[in-house]
């Protein structure tokens, strides 16, 4: 692949997984092993239930549709 089409392609998918927040594990487990590096890092499937939970007791968050 050429040098512009294969940076075009992956300033797609970054901005996808941004989009989506499909990112949010990467970064926080940059900032646990920076910020606390004794803790330990959760699993991918720890994090997503940890983030449902306090999205879902969150009043201010609205309603979760699905």
């Amino acid at each position: 692949m050429s040098g512009p089409l294969l940076r075009a392609l992956r300033g797609l998918r970054w901005y996808v997984r941004e989009l989506t927040d499909e990112s949010a594990y990467e970064r926080y487990v940059a900032h646990v092993r920076k910020d606390h590096p004794d803790a330990v890092v959760p699993s991918r499937r720890a994090f997503e239930r940890m983030r449902t939970d306090r999205q879902e007791s969150d009043p201010r968050a609205g309603f979760r549709c699905c």
